[in-house]
Formats: C-alpha cells, structure tokens, sequence
C-alpha cells in the first residue's frame, strides 16, 4: 500500500539523511569521518525520535471529538471528507475530482537518474462531515499521510500523484475553532456602505426621501434615509445571525502537530511508534559506533 508524507515528514527525511551518513563514511575510510558521520546520525535520529513520539503523544492523549459537540483548541475528529462547493477540485496531473493533491513531475537525465522538475499541492479547504456536523479543513501546513497515490512514465518523464478522495475516512487533530457567522458583520461599515450606495442614485434617492419635492434632502428628510438605512442593516444582520456557526480547523498556533490522513487512528498510531522505535535503534546503534570509534583509537 503507497503512503505518501507532506511537509517534509521528519522520520522519512532523516532516515533518507542518515542512509547517505553511513555511505558518506563509507567513502571517508577514516576514523575522523566516521566519528562525524555517526557524530550527525545520532544527533539526525534524535530529532527524528523526538518528532515521532511527539506525534505519538499527540494522537494518544487526545480524545475523539464530535464536530457539533468539540471543544474550542486542540481536538482529534473523525469523519467523512466532502467537497467545499463547487466545482469540485481537479488533481493536477490525473484531473480527476479530489479533496486535495500533490504532485511531482520528474525527468531521467543522461546518467538515468531522475530529476525533480516541478512539484506542488493544492490550498483548497475541504468539508470533513460526521453524524453531528461538518467542520471545514485548511490542509495549509499540515502534515497529510493518504494511501492514494498514482505513478506513471511517459517517455523521459515520470509523474506521481498523492490525492484524498471525497468520502474518504479521515482522521484530522489541529486547531479547532467556531465562527459565529456574523463575527465580521459591522453594522456601521454596513450602514456607510449603503448610504452610499443610495447617494448613487440620487433620483431614486430624492424620490423616496425628498417630501416636499423641491430637489434637495433637507436635514428631517436625510435622517428619514438613514433610519431607512438602519432597518435595512438590521434586517441583514438578522439574516447573518439566521445562519448556523462555521466551524473551522487548522494549523495550530502553538506549534502541535497538525496532522490529515485517511489511514485509521490506530495504524496512524501504530506507525508513529514503529517509527520512534527505529530511530531510538539507530540512535543507540550511532553512539554505539562512535564509542566503538573512540575505544579502538585509544
């Protein structure tokens, strides 16, 4: 099963670093080059494991929510992901309907090896929908661990693809918050707004407003237009009220993992330990290595 990582997956990116130390001290022949190269796997695995069980942690000690009932912060949901409006995202390369993608074009250069041309993802939020509710989803700066991932050649190029695809089941733990939908109504910016939209149409302005007919809007009959004005602002603020709170979830502020995937609570889990356990391993084995090092100079 294909399982792609975003933003730089700390244990994938190390581990790739730390494969490269071991050749690297291969080539060095040296005790000074070995002490440096196992110098820096073991401060690379350290990191690593640190970054693994703080992702462990995360999921562990954070209960599932529902959306309709979660609190306000840091929160673990678990839903059905649903497009945001219309038309639906398109994958990049596949331009088949999704939620989200990223994508990398390379090409073979003359020695055979591929390389890297272009790469990108999509910013597009998206709806994640349990039986309470629906909570809308900023996939920026998130951590998106999918299964859905497609590669293809033609000729010197190689294109890959990684999506989350509508109802899908995904598992999201960021920041959760609840927009009350009309926080960003100003009554005053509203009211000024539609004065002078009016003031646009003076005919249509002095035909409503202008009793004694004589062309000009004397001061009882502007503030008759503006009372007009506030009911109008009123009646759609009302309106804003009418309409059900927002909820959205994002990159938490406070550094936490922000993490999407559509692998279940528990593999993700599972995963996040295999992977904080290797890197202990390899740290371990890195100190090992140096003390070995240290032990054979004397």
């Amino acid at each position: 099963m294909h399982i792609s990582l975003r933003r730089e997956y700390a244990q994938l990116v190390t581990s790739g670093a730390q494969l490269l130390l071991v050749f690297v001290g291969f080539q060095f022949e040296s005790r000074t080059g070995w002490l440096i190269c196992l110098g820096m796997m073991a401060v690379l695995s350290l990191f690593a494991w640190q970054s693994a069980l703080r992702r462990l942690r995360s999921i562990r000690a954070t209960p599932t929510s529902k959306i309709a009932s979660a609190a306000q912060g840091y929160v673990e949901l678990v839903g059905h992901g649903q497009q945001f409006g219309e038309p639906p995202l398109l994958g990049k390369l596949s331009q088949l309907p999704c939620l989200w993608y990223r994508y990398k074009i390379e090409r073979r250069d003359s020695d055979r090896n591929w390389k890297t041309e272009e790469t990108g993802e999509s910013q597009d939020s998206f709806m994640l929908r349990d039986e309470t509710g629906e909570c809308a989803v900023d996939p920026e700066q998130a951590e998106i661990i999918t299964q859905h991932k497609d590669s293809w050649q033609h000729g010197e190029h190689r294109y890959t693809e990684w999506k989350l695809l509508k109802h899908d089941q995904l598992y999201v733990i960021g920041e959760f918050r609840t927009q009350s939908a009309d926080a960003g109504f100003n009554s005053r910016e509203q009211l000024n707004a539609l004065l002078a939209e009016w003031k646009k149409d003076l005919p249509a302005l002095h035909a409503r407003f202008d009793l004694d007919q004589n062309g000009e809007l004397d001061m009882d009959e502007w503030m008759l237009a503006r009372q007009a004005a506030k009911r109008e602002v009123a009646k759609l603020q009302r309106q804003a009220q009418a309409q059900p709170d927002i909820h959205i979830l994002s990159r938490p502020r406070d550094g936490k993992p922000y993490l999407i995937s559509n692998l279940a609570p528990e593999r993700l889990s599972r995963r996040y330990l295999l992977w904080s356990w290797a890197h202990l391993l390899i740290l371990f084995g890195a100190l090992a290595g140096i003390g070995w090092q240290l032990q054979s100079a004397a």
